[in-house]
């Protein structure tokens, strides 16, 4: 590498990635209404409580709610240029099916936007991250009810157009492919995946991606300037060994995601999955209005990424490893997370690479980080810190190939780490699985304060963005 190819392009986007039921808390206030997210009281796995009861993490997330300028202080601090949120469905239209929305929900992120906007922060902004109002689900079953996706565009259309002036980055749904390994979690649709018929499950991801298109459609129409993208799981699959049969296994496995960005990007079914509708007996209804709507193809392509996995086609070698709600064939080369997440680094550009050959979009990593117990501990200067070089280490090997990626030719437009703020975590519902550069006081029983204190990463990736990226190589 020469000297001149340290350091990452002019206008990479750096940043970091919250989600609005892991981190805001005031789960009923200003008329908020509950949200499939508040019913997973246990995490994604768990059962489902309708209406939630008891004590539940997320009631109270980190209080973002009432101290997002205080955070978004410490992230201005920092130096990040953009932060991913989400706006709570549920806090906008509070059952999902009313015409009028909800003020209040409104003017809360009126204040968010301003603020970020005040602090010179990008805001980059889901509309649906594995949250949708409880209601929809309860009442219509989910998106398996063709009529959630009006519901779901006059909640695009509404905050739009209240927020055209100070967003410019858009993601419609989060993990949109994750919806057939944890349906509740994804499309507010209860039962067990394996059990969930087939053809409701498809019609369900149909719906979404028609909505995905409507909105990407209505967006562009209120604001021309806005980037809207979708947003995968990436986790590239490789065959365990090189039999044909694995290899065909893998490229299955493969397209479960890529079957998402194909749409999205492409405008269309592809072949592949015609043909699994037809040997599967899956008979879905798509309107010629639909098939119009799926036209409206996204700008960029977004993903988050924290493993890969293998494939293979001997039942005696399938021994599975969790991962990001799905799970897969273990890589025996790869070590692996407290929680049993394989980690490698070079999946990463081996997606980035794979993406933009398939579809020379612009791409977005808007989920990377390790999940990890800390401890706090006293940093000699009369507060706490946590010495995270296990993070350090994991974001600077995920970061590198990136450039690497760059390097290659793959148009990366930035990169937001996953709970940059310790938040509660989606799959386990915990606090003790942190991911942020700064650190939450807050317990897996809801004991703690709710200070934070800066990790040893927050210095780090501070000089890493103050650099453009240059620090990784020093």
């Amino acid at each position: 590498m020469n000297k001149n190819d340290y350091g990452f392009p002019d206008g990479f986007l750096w940043g970091g990635a919250l989600a609005a039921n892991q981190c805001e808390g005031a789960a009923r206030e200003n008329d908020k209404g509950w949200s499939t997210a508040d019913a997973l009281t246990q995490g994604v796995f768990g059962p489902v409580s309708i209406p939630p009861e008891g004590f539940y993490l997320k009631a109270e997330g980190i209080d973002f709610y009432h101290r997002y300028k205080e955070d978004l202080a410490l992230l201005t601090e920092m130096g990040i240029q953009v932060l991913r949120v989400s706006i709570a469905w549920s806090r906008i239209f509070p059952n999902g099916d009313e015409e009028i929305p909800n003020e209040a929900g409104l003017a809360f992120y009126d204040q968010l936007f301003a603020e970020t906007e005040r602090q010179g922060i990008q805001p980059l902004v889901t509309l649906s991250h594995y949250e949708m109002p409880l209601h929809l689900a309860t009442a219509y079953g989910g998106w398996q009810d063709r009529r959630l996706i009006d519901f779901f565009a006059r909640y695009a259309q509404t905050v739009f157009e209240r927020y055209k002036d100070r967003v410019k980055y858009w993601l419609t749904f989060n993990e949109i492919n994750m919806v057939l390994h944890a349906p509740f979690n994804g499309a507010g649709i209860q039962g067990d995946p394996k059990e969930i018929d087939k053809g409701v499950l498809w019609q369900a991801v149909h719906h979404q991606l028609v909505a995905s298109a409507l909105a990407t459609k209505i967006g562009h129409e209120v604001n021309p300037d806005f980037h809207i993208g979708c947003m995968i799981a990436g986790s590239p699959v490789y065959p365990l060994t090189p039999a044909p049969e694995d290899v065909l296994e893998a490229m299955r496995k493969d397209r479960d995601s890529l079957f998402f960005a194909d749409v999205h990007a492409r405008g269309r079914y592809p072949g592949y999955m015609l043909r699994y509708f037809r040997e599967q007996g899956i008979d879905l209804e798509i309107t010629s209005e639909d098939e119009e709507l799926l036209h409206h193809t996204v700008d960029f392509i977004s993903i988050s990424y924290y493993m890969s996995y293998c494939a293979t086609a001997d039942p005696a070698k399938n021994i599975q490893s969790m991962g990001n709600i799905m799970s897969a064939v273990k890589n025996p080369y790869l070590e692996e997370s407290a929680w049993g997440w394989q980690i490698d680094p070079k999946g990463l550009r081996y997606i980035l690479n794979q993406l933009y050959d398939r579809y020379q979009f612009p791409i977005f990593i808007v989920e990377n980080g390790l999940g990890a117990r800390d401890t706090l501990m006293p940093d000699g200067q009369g507060s706490f810190t946590v010495e995270d070089d296990y993070r350090i280490d994991y974001v600077a090997a995920h970061l590198r190939q990136i450039h690497e990626a760059i390097q290659d030719g793959v148009e990366v437009l930035g990169y937001t780490t996953w709970g940059i703020i310790d938040l509660v975590s989606n799959t386990s519902n915990q606090m003790s699985k942190r991911y942020g550069f700064i650190y939450v006081d807050r317990n897996d029983d809801g004991s703690g304060s709710l200070k934070r204190y800066k990790k040893k990463s927050f210095g780090w990736y501070q000089q890493v963005i103050a650099t453009n990226g240059a620090s990784l190589f020093r």
